[in-house]
């Protein structure tokens, strides 16, 4: 399994992270609509995210509900169709509930930085440090927390659980 070390929080102001960020990155924005559907799973999270060009990726993992910097391990399998797909596993599995944003996608070095705009949420920052296969945890967590600090997050802003967890407290 592939595995990054990453932070949610909640933001005041996108526009005010962009003028931070930009800067700072090798590449971005990149505009993305995405459309996550979750499905029970024995272990972890399961989700089919669905892009508007018809493409999915089909999304198991595991990650710690803790605010502050967390490793996710994760496996994704990319599909031509996912509305097919997501028709099929919601027939057999049932559906936990689904998660519509825009994300603007910057790279910052090897950290993604997830600009969302969650429908029923609001905005939110999500740094997301790749890890290399065997590498220390701790390296990904000096990353994130260096970068939280050059965009102003702090430890309050810091979000502990999934979007999805967020929309059923709702």
């Amino acid at each position: 399994m592939a595995e990054n070390v990453e932070i949610k929080a909640r933001v005041r102001s996108l526009d005010e992270i962009v003028r931070q960020v930009t800067p700072l990155a090798d590449s971005g924005p990149e505009e993305l609509v995405q459309d996550d559907t979750f499905f029970p799973a024995r272990s972890g999270r399961l989700k089919l995210r669905l892009f508007s060009d018809g493409r999915g990726e089909l999304i198991g993992y595991h990650r710690a509900d803790q605010s502050g910097p967390k490793v996710s391990r994760y496996e994704i399998v990319r599909v031509d169709d996912g509305a097919a797909l997501r028709e099929l596993l919601s027939k057999t599995l049932g559906t936990i509930g689904r998660v519509q944003k825009r994300r603007q996608l910057f790279l910052v070095g090897r950290t993604r930085v997830h600009l969302d705009e969650v429908e029923g949420l609001g905005e939110f920052v999500e740094l997301e440090v790749v890890l290399q296969p065997g590498e220390e945890h701790a390296n990904g967590q000096v990353e994130a927390e260096r970068l939280m600090a050059q965009l102003g997050i702090e430890p309050g802003d810091l979000v502990r659980q999934a979007y999805i967890d967020l929309l059923k407290e709702r």
